[in-house]
């Protein structure tokens, strides 16, 4: 089964993509992994936030990254936001981003 990767915006993936290289190398990889396992990636590479939420954890020398998504229509898999953590938790600010954004790609037509 393949699943499809999308970004909630073009904003989310430029971010994304301006990460260090470090990060942005470990995300390109669980990229392909989430792509090929999607919800059966699991722990270490994605952990599950609840009510739909997931959250992709790209690591490297430079520090942690981010990448919140959902899955939509079955085999499509949507980015919706990213940070580059700079704490333990997430910041709840940009969690009630990303589980906005999923409100809102929930109400999109296939």
């Amino acid at each position: 089964m393949k699943f499809r990767v999308e970004y909630f915006s073009s904003k989310v993936e430029d971010a994304i993509n301006a990460w260090p290289i470090d990060i942005l190398a470990d995300y390109g990889h669980l990229i392909v992994l989430l792509e090929k396992y999607g919800p059966d990636l699991g722990m270490p590479h994605s952990f599950p936030l609840g009510r739909g939420l997931f959250e992709l954890r790209a690591k490297g020398k430079e520090g942690i990254g981010r990448a919140f998504y959902c899955f939509k229509f079955g085999q499509k898999v949507i980015v919706l936001h990213e940070i580059i953590k700079k704490s333990r938790k997430a910041p709840k600010k940009d969690l009630d981003t990303a589980r906005n954004r999923m409100k809102e790609v929930k109400k999109w037509t296939p």
